[in-house]
């Protein structure tokens, strides 16, 4: 008997063995099957919008990359170590975001609802569509059940006080060398009369030129111009409010959305010749119809530069779209930006195939960079004007200084934000100082930033911890001290033999050097970022 069951038992196991075996091999077959399926509509897909790459223009430069990457980044940006950046629309009048705390924070601790409870008031027009966000208990208490296009009423009325020439004056004075403006916010308000028809929200744009107008304000005062656009989300057309950063980079857009974002920017190019061409979070097409665009507008603006938000529409990014997807996407994020450090990776965009600078926000690079770089960020935690800001929220000026200073030691930019008031474009006292005491320190300081390159170190500390940033021009050395010293400045870790001088008063500084420092003597005085050059000492 035992026999005869030790037998059965043995004769089963290879049954058992084959099962599994066609089990996991039907498995692989589908695995196979599924992701030919992908790949096939993934082609299919690029060669449907691809085939719609139109190139309007002609020029040295065509629609692919080899071309576009033989765009040299123009001596005029590389030269300008501060511009402007101004996010001004409909969002300007109710001007309202919760505060204190950070976007990156939220995504940290509140990651489901992140999008509606930010601290950035240009997102009004989302924020109020979740009725439990501050925005939407803000927006019932003041306007009711207004919807969001009543603001248009508002916003176009105080136009009749806005006053671009005084804009352009004001940004003379801080120092910037470029402007840049949105053109059209993810509200998808345009700030000129553009002829590109919206299917979603007709007419939804100024009547008046404000583009135009501020443009001719700025280049009138040897500022160049540029423009904002945000290519990768337009509210107009997609209804559903964004919660979260899965909603926000991969609801689904059409064919409408992407004509329109196309038409729209070689509008842009052509009416304005913009300097920059800054698009953010995304592109809604393909790479061939955006090196299409791009180069379009190399030939139109053979100087301009294309910064790095130009992230391209795939099949796979709209299967993302998908709820299931972004569901697994999310979940995913909340991960990754369970630490500090992964919510902070956000504020660094990664690179794309072409762009000629890059553009973290709210951060900087430490290290001199290979490729040039614009840190953009807002004066306060908003870039749109928020009501609830007071001076206490906005960054000091002596640390908006030092990120410029920083900057321009690491091969990069500062580009800061204002969020003017109303359709009458108000720039609040709070954000009004900053630019004045940035031009105040620029005045006196200028040499050291515009048109400088790197050293060969980007910085070194004082004896009394100051960090110490670096910049050259021709054979000078430019030693920017990112503190308020008084008295002896020890330089430490460097050894300079040059004789400098005080550069915002011309008067010559004693020099003492060691194998290991270099000593101003009775240097500095107490004022904000002192700034020591030092003649021919780049040579080294």
């Amino acid at each position: 008997m035992s026999s005869e069951l030790g037998t059965a038992s043995v004769e089963k196991k290879p049954k058992k063995k084959h099962r599994i075996r066609r089990f996991f091999g039907r498995l692989l077959l589908l695995a196979l099957v599924l992701v030919l399926v992908f790949v096939g509509r993934s082609m299919l897909w690029s060669w449907q919008d691809g085939r719609k790459a139109e190139l309007t223009t002609s020029g040295p430069y065509t629609a692919d990359l080899d071309s576009l990457k033989k765009h040299p980044l123009p001596r005029w940006f590389a030269d300008a170590k501060f511009g402007v950046m101004i996010h001004w629309g409909l969002y300007s009048v109710p001007g309202f975001a919760p505060k204190g705390t950070t976007f990156n924070r939220l995504l940290q601790t509140s990651y489901d609802d992140a999008m509606t409870r930010n601290p950035y008031a240009e997102d009004y027009a989302n924020a109020i569509k979740d009725p439990d966000s501050p925005t939407a208990r803000f927006h019932r208490e003041h306007y009711g059940d207004a919807p969001y296009s009543d603001f248009t009423r508002q916003f176009e009325a105080g136009l009749a006080r806005w006053n671009p020439d005084q804009w352009a004056e004001q940004f003379k004075a801080a120092g910037a060398s470029y402007v840049v403006v949105t053109a059209k916010y993810a509200d998808g308000y345009s700030l000129w009369p553009t002829a590109v028809h919206n299917p979603h929200a007709p007419d939804f744009h100024a009547k008046r030129d404000l583009m135009g107008e501020l443009a001719a304000a700025v280049r009138k005062r040897g500022l160049k111009f540029g423009v904002y656009y945000s290519g990768g989300v337009d509210w107009t057309f997609q209804q559903q409010v964004v919660k979260t950063l899965g909603d926000y980079a991969f609801l689904p857009y059409g064919e409408d959305y992407r004509e329109y974002a196309v038409a729209q920017v070689r509008e842009l190019i052509q009416r304005y010749k913009p300097d920059l061409l800054w698009n953010d979070i995304s592109w809604p097409t393909g790479s061939k119809r955006l090196y299409a665009v791009i180069a379009d507008y190399y030939n139109t603006v053979p100087e301009g530069v294309v910064d790095d938000r130009w992230s391209t529409a795939s099949y796979g990014r709209e299967l993302l779209g998908l709820k299931p997807a972004r569901w697994g996407f999310d979940q995913l994020m909340k991960v990754a930006f369970s630490t500090e450090e992964g919510a902070d990776s956000i504020s660094t965009p990664k690179d794309v195939p072409h762009s000629d600078f890059r553009t973290p926000e709210y951060a900087n690079f430490d290290t001199i960079q290979p490729k040039f770089w614009q840190q953009d960020r807002g004066i306060g935690g908003s870039f749109g004007y928020n009501r609830e800001e007071t001076d206490a929220d906005y960054t000091k000026t002596p640390d908006l200084i030092a990120e410029l200073a920083n900057a321009a030691a690491n091969n990069g930019a500062l580009m800061v934000n204002v969020g003017p008031s109303g359709g009458e474009g108000t720039i609040v006292p709070e954000q009004a100082s900053r630019l004045t005491g940035i031009g105040a320190w620029l005045r006196a300081n200028r040499e050291a930033m515009d048109g400088t390159r790197p050293w060969t170190r980007s910085t070194t500390t004082t004896a009394t911890g100051d960090k110490v940033v670096f910049t050259t021009k021709g054979n000078d050395l430019y030693a920017v001290v990112l503190g308020a010293p008084k008295g002896d400045v020890i330089l430490k870790d460097v050894m300079l033999r040059e004789k400098p001088i005080r550069l915002s008063t011309g008067k010559p500084v004693t020099l003492t050097t060691t194998s290991s420092t270099t000593t101003l003597e009775e240097a500095a005085d107490g004022t904000c970022a002192p700034v020591f050059k030092f003649p021919g000492a780049a040579r080294r």
